[in-house]
Protein backbone atom coordinates (compact mmCIF):
# COMPACT_ATOMS: atom_id res chain seq x y z
CA UNK A 1 0.00 0.00 0.00
CA UNK A 2 1.29 3.06 -0.92
CA UNK A 3 1.77 5.82 1.54
CA UNK A 4 -1.06 7.86 0.18
CA UNK A 5 -3.21 5.23 0.60
CA UNK A 6 -2.43 4.79 4.05
CA UNK A 7 -2.90 8.50 4.27
CA UNK A 8 -6.38 8.37 2.72
CA UNK A 9 -7.58 5.09 4.56
CA UNK A 10 -6.47 6.66 8.01
CA UNK A 11 -8.87 10.12 6.83
CA UNK A 12 -11.73 7.74 6.22
CA UNK A 13 -11.34 5.66 9.32
CA UNK A 14 -11.48 9.11 11.32
CA UNK A 15 -14.22 10.28 9.36
CA UNK A 16 -16.55 7.30 9.97
CA UNK A 17 -15.30 7.72 14.11
CA UNK A 18 -16.10 11.56 14.16
CA UNK A 19 -19.29 11.36 12.37
CA UNK A 20 -20.65 8.72 14.70
CA UNK A 21 -19.82 10.40 17.75
CA UNK A 22 -21.21 13.74 16.43
CA UNK A 23 -24.48 12.08 15.29
CA UNK A 24 -24.36 10.45 18.83
CA UNK A 25 -23.90 13.89 20.39
CA UNK A 26 -26.71 15.71 18.06
CA UNK A 27 -29.59 12.77 19.02
CA UNK A 28 -28.38 13.51 22.43
CA UNK A 29 -29.52 17.31 22.01
CA UNK A 30 -32.17 16.03 20.10
CA UNK A 31 -33.55 14.09 23.00
CA UNK A 32 -32.83 16.63 25.37
CA UNK A 33 -34.72 19.41 23.32
CA UNK A 34 -38.31 17.59 23.23
CA UNK A 35 -38.74 18.48 19.95
CA UNK A 36 -38.78 15.50 18.33
CA UNK A 37 -35.97 13.40 16.74
CA UNK A 38 -35.23 11.85 13.81
CA UNK A 39 -37.39 9.14 12.32
CA UNK A 40 -35.50 6.03 14.05
CA UNK A 41 -34.66 7.13 16.84
CA UNK A 42 -38.72 7.68 17.04
CA UNK A 43 -39.23 3.98 16.72
CA UNK A 44 -36.36 3.78 19.45
CA UNK A 45 -38.16 6.44 21.73
CA UNK A 46 -41.60 3.77 20.96
CA UNK A 47 -39.29 0.74 21.90
CA UNK A 48 -37.48 2.06 24.77
CA UNK A 49 -41.40 3.93 26.33
CA UNK A 50 -42.10 -0.45 26.09
CA UNK A 51 -38.60 -1.83 26.76
CA UNK A 52 -37.70 0.61 30.04
CA UNK A 53 -33.75 -0.34 29.45
CA UNK A 54 -30.34 1.24 29.00
CA UNK A 55 -30.99 3.05 25.52
CA UNK A 56 -27.68 2.60 24.44
CA UNK A 57 -28.19 -0.94 25.11
CA UNK A 58 -31.42 -1.18 23.76
CA UNK A 59 -30.10 0.40 20.43
CA UNK A 60 -27.07 -2.31 20.15
CA UNK A 61 -29.74 -4.86 20.54
CA UNK A 62 -31.81 -3.32 17.90
CA UNK A 63 -29.46 -2.44 15.28
CA UNK A 64 -27.41 -5.76 15.77
CA UNK A 65 -30.84 -7.19 14.47
CA UNK A 66 -30.97 -5.17 11.13
CA UNK A 67 -27.10 -6.11 11.16
CA UNK A 68 -28.38 -9.97 10.69
CA UNK A 69 -30.95 -8.85 7.98
CA UNK A 70 -27.89 -6.45 6.21
CA UNK A 71 -25.38 -9.75 6.36
CA UNK A 72 -27.95 -12.22 5.01
CA UNK A 73 -29.21 -9.72 1.86
CA UNK A 74 -26.05 -7.98 1.04
CA UNK A 75 -22.58 -7.87 2.94
CA UNK A 76 -21.55 -5.46 1.11
CA UNK A 77 -23.41 -2.54 2.80
CA UNK A 78 -21.47 -3.45 6.08
CA UNK A 79 -18.46 -1.87 7.39
CA UNK A 80 -16.19 -0.50 10.18
CA UNK A 81 -18.05 2.44 10.48
CA UNK A 82 -21.39 0.37 10.46
CA UNK A 83 -19.99 -1.55 13.26
CA UNK A 84 -18.65 1.29 15.50
CA UNK A 85 -22.58 2.91 14.78
CA UNK A 86 -23.55 0.00 16.47
CA UNK A 87 -21.30 -0.56 19.41
CA UNK A 88 -20.80 3.31 20.56
CA UNK A 89 -23.71 5.62 18.35
CA UNK A 90 -26.38 4.66 21.63
CA UNK A 91 -24.49 5.23 24.46
CA UNK A 92 -22.98 8.39 23.34
CA UNK A 93 -26.21 9.73 22.50
CA UNK A 94 -27.79 8.34 26.16
CA UNK A 95 -24.43 10.02 28.14
CA UNK A 96 -25.24 13.46 26.37
CA UNK A 97 -28.56 13.21 27.05
CA UNK A 98 -28.49 12.58 30.63
CA UNK A 99 -25.13 15.56 31.04
CA UNK A 100 -27.53 17.72 29.30
CA UNK A 101 -30.52 17.41 31.77
CA UNK A 102 -28.00 17.73 34.81
CA UNK A 103 -26.40 20.97 33.18
CA UNK A 104 -29.45 22.65 31.75
CA UNK A 105 -32.68 20.93 33.83
CA UNK A 106 -34.99 23.58 32.96
CA UNK A 107 -35.39 24.66 29.41
CA UNK A 108 -37.48 26.93 27.87
CA UNK A 109 -39.18 26.56 24.59
CA UNK A 110 -36.46 29.45 23.43
CA UNK A 111 -33.73 27.65 24.71
CA UNK A 112 -34.71 23.84 23.23
CA UNK A 113 -35.03 25.56 19.96
CA UNK A 114 -32.14 26.76 19.98
CA UNK A 115 -30.67 23.12 20.85
CA UNK A 116 -32.69 21.75 18.42
CA UNK A 117 -31.06 23.71 15.83
CA UNK A 118 -27.59 23.06 17.12
CA UNK A 119 -28.51 19.46 16.64
CA UNK A 120 -30.06 19.27 12.71
CA UNK A 121 -26.55 21.12 12.26
CA UNK A 122 -24.39 19.26 13.63
CA UNK A 123 -26.18 15.42 12.16
CA UNK A 124 -25.50 16.81 8.76
CA UNK A 125 -22.15 17.72 9.46
CA UNK A 126 -21.78 14.28 10.76
CA UNK A 127 -23.60 12.61 8.25
CA UNK A 128 -22.00 14.36 5.48
CA UNK A 129 -18.34 12.48 7.00
CA UNK A 130 -20.41 9.78 7.80
CA UNK A 131 -21.19 8.77 3.90
CA UNK A 132 -18.05 10.45 2.83
CA UNK A 133 -15.81 8.18 4.05
CA UNK A 134 -17.24 5.35 2.53
CA UNK A 135 -16.42 2.69 5.08
CA UNK A 136 -20.09 1.34 5.95
CA UNK A 137 -23.56 2.73 7.01
CA UNK A 138 -25.62 2.21 9.45
CA UNK A 139 -28.07 -0.82 9.60
CA UNK A 140 -31.09 1.25 9.29
CA UNK A 141 -29.55 2.98 6.30
CA UNK A 142 -28.60 -0.21 4.92
CA UNK A 143 -32.46 -1.86 5.03
CA UNK A 144 -33.50 0.83 2.65
CA UNK A 145 -30.73 0.69 0.13
CA UNK A 146 -30.91 -3.30 0.31
CA UNK A 147 -34.65 -3.58 -0.56
CA UNK A 148 -34.53 -0.72 -2.75
CA UNK A 149 -31.52 -3.06 -4.98
CA UNK A 150 -33.19 -6.15 -4.29
CA UNK A 151 -36.65 -4.43 -6.13
CA UNK A 152 -35.23 -3.01 -8.48
CA UNK A 153 -37.77 -0.86 -9.86
CA UNK A 154 -37.91 0.92 -6.31
CA UNK A 155 -36.14 4.14 -5.75
CA UNK A 156 -33.83 4.51 -2.63
CA UNK A 157 -35.73 7.75 -1.78
CA UNK A 158 -39.32 5.80 -2.02
CA UNK A 159 -37.65 2.87 0.26
CA UNK A 160 -36.85 5.61 2.95
CA UNK A 161 -39.55 7.50 2.95
CA UNK A 162 -41.95 4.43 3.61
CA UNK A 163 -39.52 3.30 6.50
CA UNK A 164 -39.29 6.26 7.97
CA UNK A 165 -43.17 6.19 8.48
CA UNK A 166 -43.60 3.09 9.28
CA UNK A 167 -40.59 3.70 11.80
CA UNK A 168 -42.67 6.97 13.23
CA UNK A 169 -46.17 5.40 13.18
CA UNK A 170 -44.60 2.51 14.94
CA UNK A 171 -42.91 4.27 17.66
CA UNK A 172 -46.22 6.58 17.94
CA UNK A 173 -48.17 3.11 18.66
CA UNK A 174 -45.63 2.09 21.39
CA UNK A 175 -46.04 5.33 23.18
CA UNK A 176 -49.58 4.92 23.29
CA UNK A 177 -49.46 1.18 24.09
CA UNK A 178 -46.73 2.00 27.64
CA UNK A 179 -49.31 5.28 28.42
CA UNK A 180 -47.45 7.70 27.57
CA UNK A 181 -49.22 11.55 27.69
CA UNK A 182 -49.24 13.85 24.10
CA UNK A 183 -46.69 15.90 25.69
CA UNK A 184 -44.53 13.05 26.07
CA UNK A 185 -44.97 11.67 22.32
CA UNK A 186 -44.49 15.04 20.74
CA UNK A 187 -41.07 15.14 22.64
CA UNK A 188 -39.91 11.96 20.52
CA UNK A 189 -42.10 13.01 16.93
CA UNK A 190 -42.47 15.95 16.62
CA UNK A 191 -41.32 19.54 14.46
CA UNK A 192 -37.57 18.01 15.11
CA UNK A 193 -38.91 14.48 13.14
CA UNK A 194 -40.56 17.20 10.12
CA UNK A 195 -37.26 18.99 9.71
CA UNK A 196 -34.97 15.79 9.54
CA UNK A 197 -37.45 14.37 7.31
CA UNK A 198 -38.01 16.77 5.24
CA UNK A 199 -35.32 19.75 4.93
CA UNK A 200 -31.85 17.66 6.16
CA UNK A 201 -30.87 16.44 2.29
CA UNK A 202 -29.36 20.11 1.28
CA UNK A 203 -27.62 21.11 4.54
CA UNK A 204 -25.82 17.37 4.29
CA UNK A 205 -24.79 18.46 0.81
CA UNK A 206 -23.65 21.94 1.85
CA UNK A 207 -21.51 19.91 4.22
CA UNK A 208 -20.72 17.19 1.72
CA UNK A 209 -19.12 20.48 -0.73
CA UNK A 210 -17.64 22.57 1.76
CA UNK A 211 -16.52 20.39 5.08
CA UNK A 212 -16.18 16.35 3.74
CA UNK A 213 -15.28 16.55 0.47
CA UNK A 214 -12.32 18.68 0.99
CA UNK A 215 -11.25 16.88 4.48
CA UNK A 216 -11.11 13.98 2.30
CA UNK A 217 -8.84 15.24 0.00
CA UNK A 218 -6.46 17.10 2.42
CA UNK A 219 -7.97 20.86 1.10
CA UNK A 220 -8.80 23.82 3.33
CA UNK A 221 -12.81 23.55 4.08
CA UNK A 222 -14.39 26.36 2.67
Amino acid sequence: MRKDDGNLLTKRILMSAIGVLICGISVGMFKRAELGVDPFQSLMSGLNAVIPIRFGTLYLIANALLLLFALVFDRGKIGLATLINLLFFGYIAEFVQKLLERVFPNMNLAARLILLLIAVVLMCLATAFYFTADLGVSTYDAVSLIISQKQGRVPFQFCRIISDLVCVITGIILCLAAGYSFGKITASVGIGTIITAFFMGPLIEWFNVHAARPFLRGKPLR
